[in-house]
């Protein structure tokens, strides 16, 4: 391996763990459910990336149903927290019930 392709492959696994801990700290923080899909989207983009590289680096391609999956995994997690997020901004709010004012 020649020098140059070693500091390529410090230089992306640097990259892709900045990205990991920095879409973690987000997942984290929040603040809101968005900020934390949006998070994980591109911690599972990172981890599709990591193993993108390591088809790369070792010149195999086994892992491609994996990546299949995270890919598929990432997407339908998106449309179903956008679904979620959808309905609950449709739910009219009852200001009583939230403050727990009901005469009920």
């Amino acid at each position: 391996m020649s020098v140059f392709m070693l500091a390529c492959i410090i230089a992306a696994g640097l990259g892709l763990t900045m990205a990991a801990v920095a879409a973690i700290i987000r997942i984290v923080r929040g603040p809101t459910i968005l900020d934390r899909m949006i998070a994980s989207d591109v911690l599972l983009t990172t981890l599709m990336l990591v193993v993108g590289a390591d088809m790369v680096v070792r010149n195999h391609t086994d892992t491609i149903p994996l990546m299949t999956v995270i890919g598929a995994t990432a997407t339908l997690a998106t449309i179903v927290v956008a679904r979620f997020v959808k309905r609950r901004a449709d739910v009219p709010r009852d200001p009583d019930r939230l403050r727990g004012d009901s005469n009920v």
